[in-house]
């Protein structure tokens, strides 16, 4: 199995526009960060994309993926949704549109903004195409078989609303979480990879900071975290030089390769 980052930025990306601090004006690769998403490849051949961001074109241009068997949904927020457009290219000629899983209310935010997706009465013109997406809801507990592989579904709090996480094998992959309640936590115990939202050192409203996701990790004991949904706080190599071992700093591109 192996995860490949598409994306690891927070909603503003980095650079961040109008920005002019040493991270937004770094040489640094890995400190040019879109929006937050992920590609995981299975064993068999099979790619479940999670999220789509707004860069998400050229996130999979740059990924050399060609075809996926599902979509996770984390939540409705626009910096991991209003990339779904560009699924076109990766449902035009497949026999039945692409599975779409998330949040209830996720997904009912994305069939109102984007309905020509999911709706099969809604025709292309001739000779042209249209992304096709199938919504399944899901809700925490349950397990789906896709691509080959067993995925579970939990979710925490983010702010106000509901963000989704979820886990296949060795993996588990948690974005955008304000906190992780006690019963995900076991849930997540004892996965040989965590993926964690820490965007910054300091304390945010609806996010863990960077603090609270390496104490997530200790808890779980992943024998490797990825903060993931980084700002512009911190340089790559800053940050990778003052967190503990085990935990390192996502870039875009990064491939993670699992027994």
């Amino acid at each position: 199995m192996r995860l490949r980052f598409l994306g690891t930025g927070t909603s503003f990306g980095v650079p961040q526009i109008g920005c002019s601090c040493d991270v937004c004006r770094s040489p640094d690769p890995r400190d040019k960060r879109t929006r937050s998403g992920a590609i995981v490849e299975t064993a068999t051949g099979g790619r479940i994309l999670i999220d789509a961001p707004p860069e998400l074109r050229l996130q999979l241009i740059a990924a050399g993926v060609t075809a996926i068997d599902a979509l996770l949904i984390t939540h409705d927020h626009a910096d991991h949704t209003h990339g779904i457009d560009d699924i076109r290219a990766l449902t035009v000629g497949r026999p039945f549109p692409l599975p779409v899983y998330g949040p209830p209310e996720a997904l009912t935010g994305l069939t109102r903004k984007f309905p020509y997706i999911f709706d099969k009465a809604i025709k292309p013109v001739p000779g042209t195409s249209k992304p096709e997406g199938q919504a399944r809801p899901v809700e925490p507990g349950d397990r789906l078989s896709i691509a080959g592989v067993e995925v579970e579904v939990f979710e925490m709090p983010h702010g106000p609303m509901r963000v989704y996480g979820y886990r296949t094998g060795p993996l588990a992959y948690v974005t955008d979480a304000q906190r992780v309640p006690p019963n995900v936590l076991a849930r997540l115990t004892g996965v040989d990879v965590l993926v964690i939202n820490g965007p910054r050192q300091a304390a945010l409203p609806t996010h863990l900071s960077i603090g609270d996701a390496i104490e997530v990790a200790t808890q779980v004991g992943a024998r490797r975290t990825f903060l993931t949904h980084l700002t512009h706080d911190r340089t790559h190599a800053a940050l990778l030089a003052e967190l503990p071992p085990g935990v390192e700093p996502a870039y875009d591109g990064l491939a993670v390769e699992m027994d």
